[in-house]
């Protein structure tokens, strides 16, 4: 199995690494994909993918979108430049829009737009994160039209919105959210829609499941949202875990 979201480089993991990616491995998570943040973040997220020989993705998320995009989006196409030689680099992301920031809606629409075209440029999908902001974000993928698609992470929407995404060539990102009974869209979607159309994620840290005590989340929880789905599909855990690693393997290209 593969986790295609986790931040396994930030601080919350920095006193207890490499015993995080041990109970990843017993649980068989075999690898995850380490997403980008933004040019202050990279260095150490380079690092640790190349410790842990883990896939990583490169991009500006809008929580940390900067006044100067121009700027940003030169450290990042400079960046991607080295980098896109190596079988580890495997999307752009994460980017995207988030309504909750509104403060810097102008830069986020301006370095969303920006890492599309990138994505485009060098052919890679994208990782794509969307709050509160469904119609804007899918407006901007009927505009650039990347034909490696990408993927919707930490979807929660409605089986509606998921086959918007899905008819312009996205994936669906299921992670710790499933567990919770209260997220009626997403179960309905995960039940309603074809296992094709997901991905496995954490979100790690962040979005740590309902049924466990610990308050930071990690790559080894991933079995749970696997059984989870299993579940609400009516299907065997590993024909959930062979399918979903499948369309990680497609995506991605790994």
């Amino acid at each position: 199995m593969l986790d295609t979201h986790a931040h396994l480089d930030f601080a919350e993991f920095d006193a207890d690494r490499s015993d995080v990616v041990l109970k990843m491995h017993q649980a068989g998570i075999t690898n995850l994909i380490i997403p980008g943040v933004s040019p202050s973040h990279w260095q150490k997220q380079l690092a640790v993918a190349q410790q842990y020989e883990a896939y990583f993705a490169l991009g500006i998320h809008p929580w940390f979108c900067p006044q100067d995009v121009e700027a940003a989006i030169q450290a990042l196409t400079s960046q991607i430049s080295v980098l896109l030689e190596c079988s580890r680099f495997v999307a752009i992301g994460e980017c995207g829009l988030d309504k909750l920031y509104s403060a810097t809606w102008p830069q986020q629409r301006a370095c969303f737009e920006a890492q599309l075209r990138l994505a485009k440029t060098v052919n890679l999908p994208v990782i794509i994160h969307s709050v509160k902001a469904h119609s804007e974000v899918l407006s901007c993928l009927k505009k650039y039209q990347l034909p490696r698609g990408g993927v919707i992470h930490a979807f929660s929407g409605s089986p509606e919105i998921a086959l918007e995404y899905i008819k312009l060539g996205y994936k669906l990102g299921i992670g710790g959210l499933i567990m919770n009974p209260n997220a009626k869209k997403l179960i309905k979607t995960v039940c309603e829609l074809p296992l094709e159309n997901f991905l496995l994620e954490t979100d790690s840290p962040s979005m740590p499941p309902i049924n466990v005590t610990e308050k930071r989340n990690q790559p080894a929880n991933a079995v749970l949202f696997i059984d989870k789905i299993a579940n609400l599909q009516k299907k065997s855990s590993v024909l959930i875990s062979e399918h979903l690693m499948l369309n990680a393997m497609q995506l991605f290209d790994l």
